[in-house]
């Protein structure tokens, strides 16, 4: 090889040997990149390495993150239900103010399911030793010794007359409009038994003098319809 094709500079490398063969054999000078990619890909392992330390802790935290998001979403539930408790406290007031004035018991239904008014006397302390007048005025023949049966089924054990409205000393004919119980003194009680005996309406229950004034009967059942109809 001569020196004009030879393009390295002549150094202890080309000194001549015995035989004709060179020391060394030059190689190609290194380039740049080739010094500098060690450190790039350094670098880069460096960079990745720290990219996935931060996604790891970030994905830690977003897992405390959703670790705790139950806990918040878990707190309102309490104060919902402490809420619903509150409008089922309200409402259980409220309806129970309504049943207690639906469910208390009154005189006035019972009074309703008996046909009209209270009765004026407690049929509890009836005297059914009485002498009671039953007087037909139109209910039908033989209603006033029906009624005088059904009176003694019911316990009445004193003198019952069975009589049509006009007999002497008796209430006189159309002088009421409705199956009527009248009774004399202190004859309530009594008069109301016989009517609540009967299905006759409390209201139609009645004090009158002419009872009073009768010799033996304490009592006037008047029937202008058949009792119960």
């Amino acid at each position: 090889m001569t020196n004009s094709t030879y393009r390295y500079p002549p150094d202890e490398f080309d000194v001549a040997v015995p035989g004709g063969a060179p020391v060394g054999v030059h190689r190609a000078p290194r380039s740049g990149w080739s010094s500098a990619w060690p450190f790039l890909l350094v670098a880069l392992v460096c960079a990745g390495v720290a990219w996935g330390g931060i996604t790891l802790l970030s994905g830690g935290g977003n897992e405390g993150n959703s670790a705790a998001e139950p806990t918040a979403s878990v707190s309102p539930g309490p104060s919902a239900s402490a809420s619903g408790a509150a409008d089922g406290e309200g409402g259980g007031q409220n309806e129970g103010e309504g049943g207690e004035g639906g469910n208390e018991p009154s005189g006035e239904p019972s009074d309703a399911a008996g046909g009209g008014d209270a009765l004026p006397g407690d049929p509890a302390l009836a005297d059914l030793t009485v002498t009671i007048g039953v007087y037909n005025d139109g209910a039908g023949s033989g209603m006033a010794g029906t009624t005088a049966t059904n009176l003694q089924a019911a316990g009445f054990s004193g003198e019952i007359h069975p009589l049509d409205a006009g007999a002497a000393n008796g209430p006189a004919a159309g002088s009421v409009t409705a199956n009527t119980v009248l009774y004399g003194g202190d004859r309530a009680d009594t008069a109301s038994a016989v009517a609540d005996a009967l299905g006759i309406s409390g209201a139609n229950v009645q004090e009158s003098a002419d009872v009073a004034a009768h010799p033996t009967e304490g009592v006037w059942v008047i029937l202008v319809t058949p009792p119960g109809a």
